[in-house]
């Protein structure tokens, strides 16, 4: 299995732009944390977290292919189970999240747009103004942060995490790698 070090290292290899690197680190944060809180293989989640969105620029528009070319470009660095996981993380692939690796990741990723949203829109954008209970309000506000779909999130419960324990290991996933994301 690769080292966390080469998957950053292949992870700025392939994606250019740095919003898309933040995302990754944002969603291996809170992989390894809701590994952590499962009792599950924190490195491995976190590497899944880390390189799902690894093929985004390459396939370009073709959405299709995406989670097929990262799990291609991956097949020798990650077992079996990470590359389904992120083949199923994108609906468009066919691939059905049914293992509770797929189901994190797919909370796990949308979970982590709607914390970034939040702190943005709060006063001096910074994750460490976010509260639980804020996420849980704008969760529930369908015309904020459109693009989550909320659904996903709600994988977590599939886990055995209720939401409001899910966006709370999350929040604190992302506070603690705050500097990194630079909110």
């Amino acid at each position: 299995m690769i080292s966390r070090e080469d998957a950053l290292r292949l992870l700025k290899q392939h994606l250019k732009n740095d919003k898309l690197v933040k995302h990754c680190l944002a969603v291996g944060a809170i992989m390894r944390a809701v590994a952590k809180e499962l009792g599950e293989d924190e490195k491995l989640w976190e590497l899944v977290g880390l390189l799902h969105d690894i093929d985004y620029e390459l396939v370009g528009k073709d959405l299709s292919k995406h989670g097929l070319v990262s799990a291609e470009l991956l097949k020798d660095k990650l077992p079996e189970d990470a590359l389904l996981a992120i083949k199923a993380h994108n609906e468009l692939t066919g691939v059905k999240a049914d293992s509770r690796l797929a189901l994190a990741l797919r909370a796990s990723d949308h979970a982590s747009g709607l914390i970034i949203a939040t702190a943005l829109v709060m006063p001096h954008k910074k994750l460490e103004e976010v509260k639980p209970e804020s996420l849980l309000r704008k969760f529930k506000q369908k015309d904020f942060a459109r693009s989550i779909k909320r659904e996903r999130i709600l994988s977590c419960e599939k886990m055995g995490i209720p939401l409001d324990k899910f966006l709370s290991i999350a929040l604190k996933a992302l506070q603690d790698i705050h500097r990194d994301l630079g909110l």
